[in-house]
């Protein structure tokens, strides 16, 4: 069913473009659509900011290569993901921030990385390049269109590549309403493992989810495509 936003009709899920589609929580800023189909949730674009008001947001956070703070953050998805790497690959951070300390944790270790962010690496040259691995930490959560980027990922990644994504998993409703990853008001795309599981059935993937908010994805190899 379509739900009329503001003055818009909210017509399909932008992950798995179905039509079925239902209010699954509302607060004073804005509403939550999920999809029955494939159980995302997303923010529709009458509540989303504009890209000026998006970097006023990105440009308070403190995030420096060094902080110790932030690296331990960053390991949660470091550490399972280095070994299924092999020795020098060749990665993308993409959605690094203007302090990318993933990427230096990553070069400390021996890989050679290369950086984009729309705000503060905007060279979209390296988005023309293949990579062994692509990290995309607490980036996904911030796109309006997510399926269009896990697509460009994939082309980017060769067979076998990994894609390191961190976002906060949704566990349930009651959850969800208490959850002070919707304060974010650049939050707008919200991801749980049936999601993944569906990206599973139609993309060339498989996936897995470590702790609340780390998936790893490894794009198949050609032989291990599932037919379309």
């Amino acid at each position: 069913m379509n739900k009329t936003i503001g003055n818009k009709v909210v017509s399909h899920c932008p992950v798995c473009t179905a039509e079925s589609l239902q209010v699954y929580h509302q607060d004073k800023y804005r509403i939550y659509l999920q999809c029955v189909t494939c159980s995302f949730i997303f923010v529709p674009s009458d509540y989303h900011l504009t890209a000026d008001e998006e970097k006023q947001i990105y440009d308070q956070h403190k995030n420096a290569i060094y902080d110790q703070g932030y690296r331990r953050f960053l390991s949660r998805v470091v550490e399972p993901l280095v070994p299924k790497l092999a020795a020098n690959g060749q990665g993308l951070d993409f959605g690094c921030g203007p302090g990318p300390a993933l990427a230096a944790m990553l070069e400390e270790r021996g890989f050679g990385v290369n950086k984009y962010d729309l705000f503060y690496y905007p060279d979209k040259s390296v988005l023309n390049q293949t990579y062994d691995f692509i990290t995309a930490t607490e980036v996904i959560e911030h796109l309006a269109d997510p399926l269009h980027y896990i697509k460009l990922w994939l082309g980017m990644l060769k067979p076998g590549g990994w894609l390191g994504l961190m976002t906060k998993l949704v566990t349930n409703q009651q959850a969800f309403t208490h959850w002070h990853y919707i304060r974010d008001l650049t939050h707008i795309s919200f991801f749980s493992p049936p999601v993944f599981e569906y990206l599973s059935t139609c993309l060339p993937i498989s996936f897995e989810i470590i702790g609340s908010d780390v998936i790893l994805v490894q794009k198949k190899r050609t032989m291990d495509t599932k037919p379309k």
